[in-house]
């Protein structure tokens, strides 16, 4: 399938989810991210969900990294499709964005390049790592200033594509991708 048909075909399914199936396959999600060899790591990359669009509540996650006492950081969307990354500290003020992102107001930015593990946000994924999110690109230009090595790994309600046909050259595949039942590895 292409990337506009997947997107339609995800935003339903989300949308069909009860808020008690959201918040319980987003602990699953968190639960099964224990498995992964991601813990040796200090900085670790952190969306914060648009409830709106019954994307998985990183609460969870939050809590987890929290209590391993990592450095969590918080993107900020910037017009142009980029983010800034923002260290997350007790004086940290979230508000909601124009798009109904929570995101950061300021704070202590943190540079790309510190960035160990990004969890990131999606709407669909295919069996070889692919991903896609919303179109705008904002992951694919912030991983691309991450170093090579940094893991990113997915989150998903739901299992893989098959293929997802139309690939860019600039898409940025993930390492992992969790869902509430599994864990699924790419490279």
């Amino acid at each position: 399938m292409i990337k506009k048909e997947l997107r339609k075909k995800y935003l339903k399914l989300r949308d069909e989810l009860s808020d008690f199936e959201i918040s319980d396959k987003s602990l699953e999600i968190s639960n099964q991210l224990l498995k992964l060899p991601i813990w040796n790591f200090s900085y670790y990359h952190l969306f914060l969900p648009i409830v709106e669009k019954k994307e998985i509540d990183t609460s969870y996650i939050l809590t987890l990294l929290q209590g391993k006492d990592k450095n969590v950081i918080l993107p900020k969307m910037n017009a142009n499709n980029t983010l800034t990354n923002f260290l997350l500290t007790d004086s940290t003020v979230i508000k909601k964005n124009s798009f109904n992102v929570p995101e950061p107001v300021d704070g202590i930015e943190i540079d790309a390049l510190k960035m160990e593990v990004v969890f990131i946000p999606l709407l669909a994924y295919d069996k070889t790592g692919n991903r896609i999110g919303y179109g705008k690109g904002f992951y694919d230009q912030f991983l691309a200033n991450c170093k090579p090595e940094v893991k990113k790994v997915g989150l998903s309600f739901f299992e893989p594509e098959e293929k997802i046909n139309d690939v860019y050259e600039s898409d940025i595949p993930l390492d992992y991708c969790v869902t509430p039942l599994k864990i699924f590895q790419f490279y």
